[in-house]
Formats: C-alpha cells, sequence, structure tokens
C-alpha cells in the first residue's frame, strides 16, 4: 500500500546508516564497518555533499558497503535467471539502432485478441554491467499476467567513453522503437509502460520526462504509466562520488539527464520505491523526487521496503505477490479496466 514518507532529517538518516552498519559488522560485515567509518558527520575531512564527506558520498553509491550479502544476492538472482530461462519462450530479438548492442528482446503472453498491455525494463547494473538476457526472469510475472515485456540492451558506458548521453539517447529510441511497432507483434500501443531498477531506473525516469513531441514527433503522453525501484534523480551528487571515475558527468549531461530537473515534461502517474537497508542516497534521491513530482501536482505513491537490502527490492520486482511487483501488475490491469 502506498505510503507518506515520514519526516526524516539527514542526520538521522544518516545516523540510522551508520548503526545498521556497525550491527552488521559486527556479524561479519567488514564492507560496512567501512561505510559505518566513512559516514561520520563532523569529522576532520572538508564536507562534499550535504554533510558527507568524501569516503562518505563515495560510500552512500557503493551498494556493497551497505549489504554485506550482496554477493549472495548476486548468487541467488543468477540462479533465478536461469530458472526463469529455462521455463520461457525465446524472445524475439529486435533492432532499434545500428550499434549492434542496440537491441531488445520481446518476451511475448498469449492473448486472444493480439492487443496485450507492454511493459518495457531498463535493468541496473551501475550503468557499466547486465543484458537484457541477464534479467529475463523480470518478464516471466508479466507474462503470466497477460503483458507483453521488452527489455532493451544498451551500451555500458565505459565502452562510448564514460558517455551517459549516449544510454539516455538509446533508451529513448528503444521506447520510440516499441510504440511504433507495438502491433506488430501484438502489443498495445496504448497501453505501454515503463519499469527500471537502480541504474536502470534512472534511465526509465529520463524516458518518463522526455519531450517526446518536440524530440521524437509522439505523443506527450503515449507511456501509460512508471515503477522506478531504487533510482537516481538527479545526477549532481553521483558526479561529486566514485562514480565519476567511470562515468564522464559533464554540467551539460548532469542538467540534461537529471529527471528531477524536467518534471514539466512527466505525463505519466508514477510509482517509486526503496528498501530502507540501501544505502542514504538511494533512499534519499527516491524520498526527495517522491516529494518534487507530489508538489508539482503530479499522480505519485511511494512504496517502502521495510528491511530490503538493494537486489532484495529488484526481487520484490520480479515476483507477482512481491510489494512492487504486485504494484507494477496492479497500476497495468487498473488502466485495462478503466479502457481499453
Amino acid at each position: 500500500m502506498p505510503v507518506e514518507p515520514k519526516p526524516v532529517t539527514r542526520r538521522q538518516a544518516l545516523g540510522g546508516a551508520a548503526a545498521l552498519a556497525t550491527a552488521v559488522a559486527t556479524l561479519g560485515g567488514t564492507r560496512c564497518a567501512l561505510a559505518q567509518d566513512h559516514g561520520a558527520v563532523g569529522g576532520e575531512n572538508p564536507l562534499v555533499w550535504l554533510d558527507m564527506d568524501q569516503a562518505a558520498l563515495d560510500a552512500a553509491y557503493d551498494q556493497r558497503a551497505y549489504d554485506p550479502a550482496m554477493s549472495e544476492h548476486i548468487v541467488r538472482r543468477n540462479k533465478h535467471n536461469q530458472m526463469a530461462l529455462a521455463r520461457l519462450a525465446e524472445p524475439e530479438i529486435n533492432a532499434y539502432g545500428a550499434r549492434p548492442v542496440e537491441t531488445l528482446d520481446v518476451h511475448l503472453t498469449e492473448r486472444a485478441d493480439g492487443l496485450a498491455p507492454v511493459n518495457i525494463f531498463f535493468h541496473g547494473g551501475r550503468w557499466r554491467t547486465g543484458t537484457a538476457r541477464d534479467r529475463a526472469f523480470m518478464a516471466e510475472p508479466l507474462i503470466n499476467a497477460g503483458a507483453h515485456c521488452v527489455i532493451p540492451d544498451f551500451s555500458f558506458v565505459q565502452d562510448v567513453g564514460g558517455d551517459l548521453a549516449v544510454l539516455g539517447d538509446q533508451v529513448r529510441r528503444a521506447v520510440a522503437w516499441v510504440y511504433v511497432n507495438a502491433e506488430r507483434f501484438g502489443g498495445d500501443p496504448e497501453r505501454l509502460y515503463i519499469s527500471g531498477f537502480s541504474s536502470g531506473g534512472h534511465l526509465a525516469a529520463v524516458v518518463l520526462t522526455t519531450d517526446w513531441p518536440g524530440e521524437f514527433g509522439l505523443p506527450a503522453d503515449f507511456i501509460k504509466g512508471g515503477l522506478i525501484a531504487s533510482g537516481m534523480f538527479d545526477l549532481e551528487p553521483v558526479r561529486l562520488s566514485s562514480r565519476s571515475e567511470y562515468v564522464t558527468i559533464t554540467a551539460e549531461t548532469e542538467q540534461a539527464l537529471s529527471p528531477a530537473r524536467h518534471l514539466d515534461q512527466l505525463r505519466a502517474p508514477l510509482i517509486l520505491g526503496y528498501g530502507t537497508l540501501e544505502t542514504p542516497e538511494f533512499q534519499r534521491q527516491t524520498r526527495d523526487f517522491y516529494a518534487a513530482v507530489k508538489a508539482a501536482g503530479k499522480p505519485v505513491a511511494l512504496l517502502v521496503a521495510e528491511g530490503y537490502h538493494h537486489l532484495e527490492v529488484a526481487e520484490t520486482l520480479a515476483n507477482p505477490y512481491g510489494l512492487l511487483g504486485r504494484a507494477l501488475l496492479e497500476q497495468m490491469i487498473s488502466r485495462a479496466r478503466g479502457g481499453r
């Protein structure tokens, strides 16, 4: 159920994260101990972002620093994906651009009338890892519910000189391709939805805040809904963090690809979510974006996964009974009941 976020000060958030890190460190989470050490406020090191020094900010954009079991979570995710691949039919592979990587995996559902809703999912991986095939497990609950699932591939940012703008252009073109070609593969272009997780959540937000008429000549409101889990919505702190070692974020890129700065282009109802055991910055980014969207008078809901680490949040999205998976299906089904 959507909830209003509790008012939490920045110092409280960091204090809570530090306390958590200390507790996990006691159980052997050495990386969390490092994050806790770096999370001290008011120390000798200069502050870089809000009340964080450089080490604390770097840890706040490194999920491993706050999740001592991340390696186990990755093993579980990969096993889940292997099982899903064994159950799913091979997807259609379609090109949306000229680069070899610019393809989409189209997982098809069975539907008698030939016009099913379509969800386009953008995977995470720090913009530098992961493929559509690696995330096929995201398609299974959608297919079983009667929806097509499209998972685009896009460049690893390190392969394009660190230029995040290339990825922003790719995901927009991928979505435009799906809208134009949906009927060809049995999809309803009037029921197109966007979802994304982590860095893929950032890319999903870029899509949702695109000037579609001005840049692509497409209807402003052709995307009917969006769900973003654990995303990033303002690139300024990302630029200041250690992620800048492999992502080149210029002032122009920061402005163009910070969805929080383009809320005038947001047309679709939005669901946002995060886990309470994620890094303080991933939590803050989502809370702040939720508040900004709400203040702009646009439909938005916030879901908080209590006691969930970063990759565990993605598991709820891939589960039809999970916090985010249920919300995603309800978003698409409620639209179907209200119209087509």
